[in-house]
């Protein structure tokens, strides 16, 4: 057994440090996919109690199936919200636990399908969670397998029952197929984080004093000045996701027309993306649904350093914080608070 569970760490277990951003995107998927499933219980609930207006106590569990289906998407999509300030240490658990949550209940729904002699539904229900959960979540597979070992041993007898042995069989190849497309989904994350650990050897932010963005040890010139601000407000926001507003705030002042500026922020995007291109830099600068953000992960920085509380780059802060930025003042400020502080 112990043979078992170190060969399964070695080839598909990934810390939950080099998880954070893919909590992050687990995040900002189920903020954007939950208000789509709470409009589907909202529309299906609705149907229902028209339909069944005069009888519903004889259809109870359909009426507690999509009750429980508005819910979960609410708290889904009220948790992804919640979690976005969630420090790094805490993303994996923070940001995953609504994911998770959802994951069990949709499953649960579609066992509750199965039962409510509606043996098909139910098994669509089933089979289109794990599809979701496929292509769009990180997760760990282990917990996968555990949930369908489980969910499979409840259904089997009423999928017995409706679909014969034949039915039955493929329902469990199919179980077993998605579980090895988990296994190798996590395989291949794993895979990729590593390269991009290699790739952290090479790219750089320095932020003490001015802000410079090196790769191989040479300065990273974009094509439009205010790129590399842009790029300096997103490793200060430390693998936060920041939407366009906020960044024509931080760039252009508060007053600035978002109208107006919205088109430079785009321009700023492209630049960037071309010239990372260029250079073969992957998963660093990355956008999702109007949300930019960096991988901390692939990147070394004096400013994560400082607040991992590594003594000797504590030591070497001389109070000045990408100074060229009027809007790192608060975080100089601070930064020169906590080295008092340590002096002390």
């Amino acid at each position: 057994m112990n043979k078992i569970i170190t060969a399964y760490r070695n080839r598909y277990y990934i810390s939950p440090a080099d998880l954070a951003d893919s909590a992050e995107t687990n995040r900002l998927h189920l903020f954007f996919i939950s208000p789509f499933l709470f409009l589907f219980g909202i529309v299906n609930l609705t149907f229902f109690i028209f339909y069944y207006r005069n009888n519903l106590c004889q259809h109870l569990p359909t009426f507690i199936y999509y009750g429980v289906i508005i819910l979960v998407s609410l708290y889904m999509y009220i948790a992804s919200i919640l979690a976005k300030k969630a420090p790094r240490e805490k993303a994996y658990i923070v940001k995953n636990i609504p994911f998770y949550v959802g994951f069990v209940v949709f499953l649960a729904s579609g066992i509750l399908g199965v039962y409510d002699n509606q043996p098909f539904n139910g098994l669509i229900t089933y089979a289109l969670t794990d599809i979701l959960a496929l292509c769009v979540f990180s997760f760990s597979p282990f917990l996968f397998l555990f949930s369908h070992i489980i969910g499979g041993s409840i259904m089997a007898p009423v999928l017995y029952d409706a679909f014969g042995m034949t039915g039955l069989l493929n329902v469990i190849l199919t179980a077993f197929l998605m579980i090895c497309l988990s296994l190798y989904k996590r395989r291949t994350e794993k895979k990729i984080i590593m390269l991009l650990k290699k790739q952290k050897q090479n790219l750089e932010a320095k932020t003490f004093g001015s802000f410079t963005l090196l790769y191989n040890n040479q300065v990273i010139k974009f094509s439009r000045s205010k790129s590399e601000e842009l790029m300096a407000y997103l490793i200060y926001k430390n693998g936060c996701s920041v939407k366009t507003k906020e960044l024509i705030t931080a760039l252009y002042g508060k007053s600035a027309d978002s109208s107006r500026y919205g088109s430079n922020i785009r321009n700023l995007i492209v630049d960037i993306k071309h010239t990372l291109a260029d250079l073969d830099i992957q998963n660093f600068f990355i956008t999702e649904y109007n949300n930019f953000r960096i991988n901390p992960e692939v990147i070394k920085c004096d400013y994560y350093d400082f607040l991992a509380g590594d003594k000797e780059t504590v030591k070497n802060f001389a109070g000045q914080f990408m100074s060229q930025y009027s809007w790192a003042e608060n975080a100089s400020t601070f930064m020169g608070y906590k080295v008092l502080k340590n002096k002390v």
